[in-house]
């Protein structure tokens, strides 16, 4: 996971889910993406391993505003926001459970 995201917030209206109430990673994928799969298993995985934490997988090519936004360039794309819908990291690419856990940390 790399560093800090520019001070963006999202709330759960836009990500169609309640935020996590410690920290919530949201996910932007797209249908035909190999590496997407891979990481909906790992969020998954971190999401259930500590309380408090969400996983919210995001279509990007249906929510194009979103993605512009967001300036999401490439699938998977992996934001995590803080409690109150902070982005205070984001990566692109599968990423590896122990990098998400330990980004995690900076959350919450």
């Amino acid at each position: 996971m790399r560093g800090r995201d520019d001070g963006r917030r999202l709330e759960a209206a836009e990500l169609g889910a309640e935020l996590g109430v410690r920290a919530t990673l949201v996910q932007f994928s797209s249908a035909f993406c190999a590496p997407c799969r891979a990481t909906r298993r790992v969020l998954g995985e971190v999401a259930g391993m500590v309380p408090g934490v969400t996983h919210v997988e995001i279509d990007a090519e249906a929510h194009l505003d979103l993605v512009r936004r967001l300036d999401i360039l490439k699938t998977p794309t992996v934001l995590i926001l803080d409690a109150d819908g902070q982005v205070v990291r984001r990566a692109t690419g599968q990423p590896r459970k122990a990098d998400v856990i330990a980004a995690l940390g900076e959350a919450v």
